[in-house]
């Protein structure tokens, strides 16, 4: 498999990380406090713990393994994503604050990631799980990690906008996700 440029994946993934706090406010605007606990399922994240993950993850998971890599670390803290939710009662967080801290962060990120040589990006750490990771798969999976969130938050509207309306007959739009039946 070829190498990508390490300059020119750091410069697009910086471009893409800089776009998603707007982004999530667009998909956000004028929920109220229902719509932002509202879970699509009994086990799916409503907005609100999306957002707090996105928030926490930023610093905690992409921002420290990458950090690790630039530093020349050889082991990354161990991350309990799930374990957080529920410790960190995300569900009562505030939506427009936590939203607000991620954008906060992620500006600080963003910035940060300007002060990097791409080259340093080529170091790998070995993982118990994933193996082989370099700075640069880490940056590629940051950006995928946002857009698998946005596709989830975007699927958690769309099956809470039916939900709120029922038993009007939104599936006309075509298959909702998270199926409650």
């Amino acid at each position: 498999m070829a190498m990508h440029d390490p300059a020119g994946l750091l410069a697009a993934a910086r471009d893409e990380l800089a776009r998603v706090p707007a982004a999530l406010e667009r998909l956000l605007a004028g929920l109220d406090g229902t719509g932002w606990r509202a879970r699509p399922a009994p086990k799916e994240w409503a907005p609100v713990e999306i957002v707090c993950h996105l928030r926490d993850e930023e610093v905690e998971d992409f921002g420290a393994r990458v950090r690790v890599i630039i530093e020349g670390g050889a082991v990354f803290a161990p991350i309990d994503p799930e374990r957080w939710a529920v410790e960190r009662d995300y569900l009562q967080a505030d939506g427009p604050a936590t939203l607000a801290e991620l954008a906060r962060r992620r500006a600080a990120s963003v910035a940060w990631l300007t002060t990097i040589a791409a080259d340093r990006l080529t170091r790998v750490v070995e993982t118990p799980r994933a193996g082989r990771l370099s700075g640069l798969d880490l940056v590629a999976a940051w950006v995928a990690h946002d857009r698998l969130h946005l596709a989830q938050l975007a699927s958690t509207l769309a099956r809470n906008w039916a939900t709120r309306w029922a038993p009007l007959r939104a599936e006309y739009a075509g298959p909702l996700p998270f199926d409650n039946a």
